[in-house]
């Protein structure tokens, strides 16, 4: 009787590294009462890309409620796109302002 002893290669499996998404964050439109409604409209269509119709959304939210997010996206894209946009009012001599933080 032969001897059943072969041999069977074993496969390992190299464990997957977890990549874990970027932490998002958030772009948040400061309301003022000196900035044109006009000139903010304008830095959301020119910085954000946004149409006319939700530049005048989100513009009027930060109006009556103090504050509006404008977009949520990875941290550098938000930090990049928010002083695009302060340094844009700044160029204008307006106080417009906004800040970042991470969303929950």
């Amino acid at each position: 009787m032969a001897n059943d002893t072969t041999l069977k290669p074993t496969t390992r499996t190299k464990p997957k590294p977890k990549v874990e998404r970027p932490k998002l964050y958030k772009v948040i439109l400061l309301n003022d009462d000196y900035t044109p409604r006009e000139f903010v409209i304008m830095v959301l269509k020119a910085v954000f890309r946004m149409s006319e119709e939700t530049g005048y959304r989100v513009m009027m939210t930060a109006h009556k409620l103090g504050t509006s997010v404008v977009m949520v996206a990875a941290r550098d894209i938000a930090e990049t796109k928010a002083q695009e946009a302060v340094d844009l009012a700044k160029a204008a001599d307006f106080p417009l302002m906004f800040t970042t933080e991470p969303e929950e």
